[in-house]
């Protein structure tokens, strides 16, 4: 992948309490289509999908979360946290929105590939086929790696330890 390529998403949190101290559960999606079909362990990601340079993040941002999910974007105020670049070379930019929502009301947006390879036959899968609200210790297990410092700053932000900037 071109380093030049970027992504923008959408991290939905929620507050809880356990024992008088404030933590989060984020909801993340587990990656569609067959190379992902099996694994668990790095292989789920927050909503989110590239744009080009006539695109602004935010917007991207909300439009992948709306494609993915298929459901509009909760009301919220956008807490930003930053970017962080991946192993492939894209940069991600994400928010985190404050908000319930019922994964059994998630349409997954669908795309299509050659599959088998080699085949000739274009299947559609799911861009993610599964959400779910993950603690802070399980998004670290779930997530890509590259997108697990998104959690960890949305943790410290909640808690009151990290300042507004997402550049920690």
């Amino acid at each position: 992948m071109s380093a030049g390529k970027r992504s923008a998403g959408l991290l939905l949190f929620r507050t809880v309490g356990t024992g008088g101290e404030r933590d989060v559960e984020v909801l993340i999606g587990h990656m569609g289509g067959p190379f992902w079909t099996g694994r668990e362990a790095a292989a789920w990601s927050v909503p989110k999908g590239e744009y080009g340079p006539d695109e602004e993040p935010a917007a991207a941002a909300r439009r992948e979360f709306e494609e993915e999910l298929g459901l509009p974007v909760p009301d919220g105020a956008w807490l930003p946290l930053g970017e962080s670049r991946q192993r492939s070379g894209k940069t991600v930019t994400v928010w985190a929105v404050e908000a319930e929502l019922d994964v059994a009301a998630v349409v997954p947006g669908t795309f299509a590939m050659e599959w088998p390879r080699g085949s000739g036959v274009q299947q559609e899968f799911p861009e993610m086929d599964r959400f779910a609200w993950c603690t802070p210790e399980e998004a670290a297990e779930l997530l890509i790696v590259g997108q697990r410092v998104f959690v960890k700053r949305l943790r410290a932000q909640v808690r009151g330890e990290a300042p507004a900037s997402p550049e920690a």
